[in-house]
């Protein structure tokens, strides 16, 4: 009998609740996505304020939950298991969403997941490509974490290749955004700028690739800072900002590094297909220049459809499902969040 997962996902900005039906035969059936997200309350911070962020999930948890239960035309009482994100994320955040779930948990009676946010960005990828293949890479990307990921099992056993040693890929869009006087969060309004500009017109560095430096692992940190001092420089000699070129040239950078690396990671490990996801894979550069790249390597590429890559409940009820068909023990309801949780431990 098919079985209906919940997922609470409360890690940073945005309050998300899908629903899934998780089949006999293992595949995952996406029934509700609903997200409430206070982007724009942080806007004007330039920066996600926990405090405001985890506000803003309590008064968003039980309507975004109705309208998902609304969506799916399920009840509450339909629901056979339950996931949440664990952690990684902001505490304050993780525990509205934590709390959320122990109380629906505890009044349906029903198990309970505490997951990893990380593999549920893996996880989302199955409800629209199907069953991941044993092993696969993934290169997670967003805001907050830039990792490359080999999967063995996504219910069980990730290992961390490779991550970023300063800024996260999404971190330094923000803030070269906010050198350009784009608007936050600083993803989308780069990448429109960028389908203007000439990739080629700044030659900005590309971190972490020389012959010494750790082959898998990310630095963006001083791509930032060179983005800065060529802006500097330009204002110094009373020159207009070419906004568009400057948006082309570093987004070029970081598809570049993304890619380069992640295709030679998977060509070096024998792993014929690779995930991107997480709120950057979105970007138009880095999916299309992996694509490139993964055709002239023969690696299968696959990235979730743009909704399903940023923060939402569905890669949560998703990696929920994958966990409850493994057989996983359910978490105590006295388990705690955890900020720091480790891509290595899926469930706890």
């Amino acid at each position: 009998m098919s079985r209906i997962v919940m997922g609470i996902e409360s890690s940073c900005d945005e309050t998300g609740v899908g629903l899934v039906r998780l089949h006999d035969d293992g595949t995952v059936e996406l029934l509700a996505d609903e997200v409430a997200s206070s982007v724009e309350q942080h806007a004007r911070f330039g920066g996600v304020v926990p405090e405001v962020a985890s506000r803003a999930h309590l008064e968003a948890m039980v309507p975004t939950a109705r309208r998902a239960f609304d969506t799916a035309g399920l009840e509450l009482s339909d629901v056979d298991a339950i996931a949440v994100t664990a952690g990684p994320g902001l505490a304050g955040a993780l525990l509205v969403g934590v709390s959320a779930a122990k109380a629906y948990a505890a009044a349906l009676d029903v198990p309970l997941y505490g997951v990893n946010h990380l593999a549920g960005h893996i996880a989302v990828d199955t409800l629209q490509h199907g069953p991941l293949p044993a092993p696969c890479l993934a290169l997670l990307v967003s805001g907050g974490h830039t990792q490359l990921l080999r999967v063995d099992d996504i219910a069980g056993k990730i290992t961390e290749i490779g991550s970023t040693v300063d800024d996260a890929a999404g971190e330094a869009y923000d803030k070269v955004a906010r050198l350009l006087d784009l608007p936050y969060p600083g993803g989308p309004p780069i990448d429109k700028a960028a389908k203007n500009g000439d990739p080629r017109a700044i030659a900005f560095p590309r971190g972490m690739t020389g012959p010494r430096d750790a082959p898998f692992d990310f630095s963006f940190s001083g791509l930032k800072t060179a983005v800065a001092r060529w802006v500097e420089a330009a204002e110094r000699r009373g020159d207009p900002i070419p906004v568009d070129n400057v948006a082309a040239s570093f987004q070029e950078a970081v598809a570049d590094v993304l890619t380069a690396k992640a295709v030679r990671a998977a060509t070096e490990s024998g792993i014929g297909t690779l995930v991107i996801s997480g709120g950057v894979a979105a970007n138009s550069r880095l999916s299309s220049l992996a694509a490139e790249r993964c055709e002239a390597a023969g690696i299968e590429l696959r990235v979730p459809r743009p909704r399903l890559c940023t923060d939402n409940g569905a890669m949560i009820a998703a990696l929920g499902a994958h966990v409850v068909a493994a057989g996983c023990t359910p978490s105590s309801l006295d388990f705690s969040a955890n900020p720091a949780l480790p891509v290595s431990t899926v469930s706890i």
